[in-house]
């Protein structure tokens, strides 16, 4: 087999995705359990891991452990079904938006799990937006149907009325809640009957039957098993039909019900996906798409993180390849200087572990131990033609003001702050009465300005004390502006002037009515929500 040949077959067993939902509604469960059926583990864990048991596989982060959420997305890579999958596990909680709708810029698919009983929620419907923003194709899965459920007719209707895309149940379930005892392929027209296992923490068997098969009677009280088969004839007669290509381009998603607590139905969506997910897609570079088939090498950075693995205490640049072939200690140009820069030591990883990686392919994500600080967004490629514009800006809608008690620890403050500041994690603002001791920090959300103390705390020793600040939103002006154009101009109550870490003049307000005023005061002066000068969409 060539070269050419081998990247071909390699780039078309990749399927790269990120799992999407509204807190609560069992994302995290579900990932274990795709891993459980994948092989890559033999033991599921709890999304609240109790005494003596595993934690969660894609939870690394001990404060993730403490709470019961995902705060920082997680690289899982294994192979199923004869593809290489890698699965980004993305926090849910609103306030680490950054970090999954960066998530998302690097997968080209996704699967959006929705809870049985409470239908579409917000977080749901604004990730379905970003997803359908950037064209991502998107499995359903319709989770805790072995809890009380709405009627399964509903949520599908929902679906297509909530968020206006077309939806293709592959799969139908039997009963809920106490009643639920399997899922109907209804592609492969078999029932898949389940046993309960150990809560789930092992793959369970299953018993394939027909969906005329009499031994469902007695599962099933008349009325419902009268119910279920009128229910299967109504989605028959409809006369939707199932086509990948539809799937691919938006235009459906395959919906799937299940348990991911009880393993309930969990591979038949994998199966699916696998069969029809999709394989690496092509990245605009200027406007035009870059193949993943060019043999070109290509791929940007969509996140950095430190101190993933203790034992390391290093930085992480997480690529995701684009095009091409990456090699072990290939050389690229440096996307800031332009110099040639060797990436060595690249990685593969799931979860903490992590292994040495020869070759990795377009759709692979590769963590790269490098001397040099990749900034997010940068184009790590062979060609200095192209240069990938993907990752979305934020505006900070949380204030506070930090600084280290004391001056014994003030370089480990120092040196954890500005690693956390290089991950995108918060942002930091500098106005006239802001001292070296102390920053004012701006995030997306509340629940950031605790990580950022716990990390700081426990990676480097550090004794933060964080106080609110009184602004609620900041606005850029256009480059150029200087602080000097305002200094006879009355800025409002409480407004006040600052720069950001690229020295960029920005305002900060302390409520929407203080930015109305500014406004109508300086109808000549433009505001912008991020930074003018940054590449990528803003995300408000």
């Amino acid at each position: 087999m060539t070269n050419d040949t081998q990247r071909q077959t390699e780039i078309a067993r990749r399927r790269t995705f990120a799992i999407i939902s509204h807190p609560d509604a069992g994302k995290t469960t579900l990932t274990e359990k795709l891993l459980l059926y994948g092989g890559a583990i033999q033991l599921a864990g709890s999304v609240r891991a109790r005494r003596n048991q595993p934690d969660t596989t894609s939870d690394w982060m001990e404060l993730e452990k403490e709470r019961g959420i995902s705060i920082s997305s997680t690289l899982l890579q294994f192979d199923y079904g004869g593809c290489v999958i890698n699965l980004l596990d993305t926090p849910g909680h609103k306030d680490f938006s950054e970090d999954t709708y960066r998530v998302l810029t690097a997968v080209d698919s996704a699967i959006m799990v929705i809870d049985a009983a409470k239908g579409i929620e917000e977080r749901t419907r604004k990730l379905f937006e970003i997803c359908r923003l950037r064209g991502i194709p998107i499995f359903t899965f319709i989770n805790k149907m072995d809890r009380p459920a709405l009627e399964p007719l509903s949520l599908v209707d929902e679906l297509e009325k909530v968020l206006g895309i077309n939806a293709f149940p592959v799969t139908w379930p039997l009963g809920n809640g106490e009643s639920f005892r399997g899922v109907y392929d209804r592609m492969e027209q078999r029932l898949h009957l389940f046993d309960r296992a150990a809560h789930g923490r092992h793959r369970i068997a299953s018993r394939v039957t027909g969906a005329q098969d009499e031994s469902l009677r007695e599962l099933l009280t008349p009325r419902q098993h009268a119910a279920w088969v009128e229910e299967l004839e109504m989605l028959d007669a409809a006369g939707a039909t199932f086509e990948r290509e539809a799937v691919l381009s938006g235009r459906i998603t395959p919906v799937f019900f299940g348990s991911g607590i009880t393993n309930f139905g969990v591979q038949l969506l994998l199966d699916a996906f696998v069969k029809h997910g999709a394989p690496p897609q092509p990245r605009l570079s200027g406007g035009r798409p870059v193949d993943p088939h060019s043999p070109t090498f290509s791929g940007f950075v969509f996140k950095v993180q430190a101190n993933m693995n203790p034992r390391h205490r290093d930085r992480l640049t997480f690529v995701r390849i684009c095009s091409g072939t990456f090699v072990k200690d290939m050389v690229v140009n440096d996307p800031d200087s332009g110099k040639p820069v060797r990436l060595s030591y690249p990685q593969k990883l799931f979860g903490q572990g992590r292994e040495s990686v020869e070759v990795a392919y377009p759709g692979d994500i590769v963590g790269l131990v490098t001397h040099k600080a990749f900034r997010i967004g940068a184009t790590l490629t062979s060609d200095p033609a192209i240069r990938y514009d993907e990752i979305p800006r934020f505006s900070p809608e949380a204030f506070a003001t930090i600084r280290n008690v004391g001056t014994a620890k003030q370089k480990q403050f120092r040196e954890g702050l500005n690693q956390l500041l290089d991950e995108g994690v918060i942002q930091a603002f500098t106005t006239a009465d802001t001292g070296m001791a102390s920053a004012l920090l701006g995030a997306v959300g509340q629940l950031q300005f605790d990580v950022t103390m716990y990390r700081l705390q426990t990676e480097y020793g550090a004794e933060p004390r964080i106080e609110p600040a009184p602004f609620a939103l900041v606005r850029w002006f256009d480059p150029g502006t200087r602080r000097e154009q305002f200094e006879e101009a009355y800025l409002g109550i409480g407004v006040k002037l600052a720069h950001d870490l690229q020295g960029q003049l920005v305002i900060l307000f302390p409520t929407t009515w203080a930015l109305t005023y500014f406004i109508e005061k300086h109808p000549g002066v433009k505001l912008h929500p991020v930074s003018p000068s940054a590449r990528g969409a803003a995300v408000g």
